[in-house]
């Protein structure tokens, strides 16, 4: 492992997010109705206000998980989706041959299991909704190998042609989620290469297979080789000379040997031999591989070139540029992705759509050093300083220690006259449709100083004036009314709750203007913001914050950040500049989630969530001032952050019809949980959801549909303790116990409940 690598695979992982962005407006579009609107497409199709979740970058990131999550593997696949069901059958060795080159090694040297991306699969996409298209079965090919596993086919037959026929098999998911298995590699094709065929043997087969394998095997080689053609030929190298994905790569590149000055023109070619007419089913992977091909060899290096090229040929264009693009970002790096053009829209921000709603707000960074993480682990490896403390101790921080990065900070300026000024660092001075002024604003990563490490963030509000209040903030939840489209529905919880401790270090440079700071987080309910005590900065010092938010009931925090008081009596407008740095929060929640005070939002369609909510399944709506959950099989939403640990959460909630009512602590997503369980025949348990629930302990306890009762549980280490109405139980779980996870409710055999309460507090 090389440090550069770090930076790589950042540059890598951005670049995958700007070829889906640049791509997902024109995705199915033709050539010719490209080049009909367009002519020469060279930039983003649409400017989002911010870009909604989308399958390329969910699976890539959720899949990523198997290689944490395999130590939770069971040596039994338990069939269906569990509902009291004990049955098992024996899991699949998984070491059988799936089509294609067994060359790149052997079980020994390679621990993830296609089983392993299977589970991760089942635990972090929601059934039948988001995260990915979802057509039917038989139909999408994710889909239909979704619900195989959902009934008991393990992988690697989940998605096989022995399974599913050739043309579900071979559709194009098998490259499109691969990306991150060659980041996790690099300059490590053989491993990269072992993980893509594990992972793309889940949902496909044959040319499915082999997509994945090449994707993989040209990101792991682009760390240390910079010429395309070897890095093609890499890929090559890993999948059988016969099959039809390397005649039709090695067709394209004979093409472009004979005709190297004309991209359209090799277009025409792969739209007459390789073309849509010519392989069945929605969106078959040979098609747009050849594409592929076709935007490396005539980009001739240049990163903007190939993306742009790649786009204007139509088809899967948010595929085939992803995949594209995050060859390029490796091969080129940060250096070679232009800011204003590519970088600066995106703004290190990307949404995601599991069913984990605190891993759904997720910056760039966080992904970037998440995949540097496992490399160095599966690498045997230690990070070097500071990545290992970041990587560790406050991966969901902004740093800033990526060059350019800005973790999505925003800035807002409040005026004299109490109106808040419209958000943020992308508007020009002046005022809007309504008349309030706002004020220019940017930020830029900067390596002038910093609190700790090389880099900080340094932002500037042009056009202030004294008595203002500029506010450097994240965003820490997100509403309908901040994306500009809906896409593959997605719907979140909060990342900073009352209780925790907000950190941040800012600094004024000896050419700035005075200011007072303080820590603050808004409430996003009552449009409250909290702040600390205001401290005076001395210019040229940087001085570290801390802020203990307080114990709040019914809040929704949707901010986090720093306010800048600025100090001077006149009105005479100036342009003010400072820094910050470590931005994080840290320690235990202590609030509750009063469902009187939350709302249904409404995206586009038919898309609504509950605020602070996510759902795996089932019917869930808001009346009466409390939330409602029902099913005709099972249901189940959660709420809270993925890595709480030890807590209490107490639960006031109404049996309404049906016999199978639980409540969920420590959900690591839809196969991962504890419950406290009201149960048939006036029983009450704990249990684990181990892709399917099992009774840990249970007494009598004679429930009454229509009561409502309140339950108090505790998780702390391996142990589960629960209480109702004087009821006690408690369980040690010393098989894979879960240490941490959010909080939830989930229902089976056509059960209804209502919830008004949920508390969360210290064990």
């Amino acid at each position: 492992m090389k440090q550069e690598y770090i930076e790589k695979i950042y540059a890598g992982w951005l670049a995958k997010v700007i070829g889906i962005r640049l791509g997902a407006p024109i995705e199915g579009w033709t050539y010719e109705k490209i080049q009909n609107i367009y002519g020469e497409l060279d930039h983003y199709p649409v400017d989002y206000q911010e870009f909604a979740a989308d399958d390329d970058s969910n699976g890539p990131l959720f899949f990523l998980r198997a290689l944490e999550d395999r130590k939770y593997r069971c040596s039994r696949l338990k069939l269906g989706h569990a509902q009291g069901s004990t049955e098992f059958a024996d899991c699949a060795d998984n070491d059988q041959q799936v089509q294609g080159s067994r060359e790149s090694g052997s079980r020994e040297d390679n621990d993830l299991r296609a089983q392993d991306v299977a589970e991760a699969l089942l635990n972090y996409a929601p059934y039948e909704h988001g995260f990915f298209w979802w057509g039917g079965y038989g139909i999408s090919t994710e889909h239909t190998a979704y619900l195989n596993l959902r009934n008991g086919i393990p992988a690697p037959r989940s998605g096989s042609i022995e399974q599913n026929g050739a043309t579900m098999a071979e559709q194009i998911g098998g490259q499109i989620f691969i990306d991150t298995w060659g980041l996790v590699s690099p300059g490590n094709p053989e491993q990269a290469v072992r993980y893509a065929r594990e992972a793309a043997s889940v949902t496909h087969g044959g040319n499915g297979i082999y997509g994945g394998m090449f994707v993989a095997a040209c990101i792991s080689w682009a760390f240390e080789e910079h010429d395309i053609r070897r890095i093609i030929e890499k890929g090559l190298a890993y999948i059988p000379e016969d099959c039809e994905y390397t005649r039709a790569v090695r067709a394209v590149m004979q093409f472009y040997e004979e005709h190297p000055e004309n991209w359209r023109a090799c277009f025409r070619y792969i739209f007459e031999n390789f073309g849509y007419d010519r392989y069945p089913g929605n969106c078959h992977i040979i098609p747009n591989s050849a594409v592929m091909i076709l935007a490396l060899l005539y980009g001739e290096g240049d990163f903007s070139r190939t993306l742009n090229i790649c786009n204007m040929c139509g088809w899967d264009t948010d595929c085939n540029v992803g995949n594209v693009a995050t060859i390029m970002g490796v091969r080129n790096g940060l250096d070679g992705i232009d800011y204003e053009k590519w970088r600066k829209p995106v703004h290190d921000f990307l949404a995601c759509s599991s069913v984990v709603g605190s891993l759904n707000i997720m910056d760039i960074p966080f992904g970037a050093t998440y995949i540097a993480k496992l490399a160095y682990a599966v690498a045997g490896e230690e990070m070097p300083e500071p990545w290992k403390t970041i990587a560790e101790q406050r991966i969901d921080s902004c740093h800033f220690e990526y060059p350019g990065s800005t973790h999505a900070i925003r800035i807002r300026v409040d005026s004299p006259g109490g109106n808040a000024c419209k958000d943020d660092t992308r508007k020009v001075a002046g005022t809007d449709e309504l008349g309030e002024k706002f004020s220019e604003c940017e930020v830029q990563n900067t390596e002038e100083t910093a609190y700790t490490g090389k880099r900080s963030l340094k932002f500037l509000a042009y056009h202030v004036e004294p008595g203002e209040n500029i506010y450097v903030y994240r965003k820490t939840y997100y509403e309908p009314k901040d994306f500009h489209d809906s896409r593959y529905d997605p719907s979140f919880s909060p990342l900073i709750y009352p209780g925790q401790v907000l950190h941040g270090s800012a600094y004024l440079p000896e050419y700035g203007s005075d200011a007072l700071v303080s820590l603050y987080v808004r409430d996003a309910h009552s449009g409250r913001i909290w702040e600390s005590e205001r401290c005076e900065l001395t210019k040229g010092a940087w001085k570290e914050l801390c802020f203990a938010i307080p114990e709040m009931d019914g809040a929704l925090l949707d901010e986090m950040g720093f306010c800048f008081h600025i100090k001077g009596e006149t009105l005479q407008s100036f342009d003010f500049v400072g820094m910050i740095d470590d931005l994080y929060a840290d320690g235990e929640p202590e609030y509750s989630v009063e469902l009187a005070k939350e709302r249904t939002e409404r995206w586009a369609g038919l898309h609504e969530e509950i605020s602070q909510f996510t759902r795996l399944k089932g019917l869930m709506y808001l009346e009466g001032g409390q939330l409602h959950l029902s099913c005709a099989d099972f249901a189940e939403a959660y709420t809270g952050r993925h890595d709480w640990k030890d807590y209490t959460a107490e639960f006031t909630f109404t049996p309404l019809t049906g016999e199978h009512h639980m409540v969920n602590v420590r959900v690591q997503g839809a196969i991962r949980s504890y419950a406290f369980g009201l149960l048939p025949d006036g029983k009450a348990a704990l249990l684990k959801n181990q892709n399917g629930y099992t009774v840990l302990a249970e007494c009598g306890f004679a429930w009454k549909a229509g009561t409502e009762y309140t339950v108090k549980v505790t998780v702390k280490g391996n142990q589960i303790r629960a209480e109702i109405d004087g009821c006690r139980l408690e369980a040690t779980d010393t098989e894979g116990a879960y240490l941490q996870g959010a909080v939830g409710i989930a229902l089976q055999d056509g059960s209804h409940c209502s919830l008004s309460r949920i508390r969360i507090g210290r064990a």
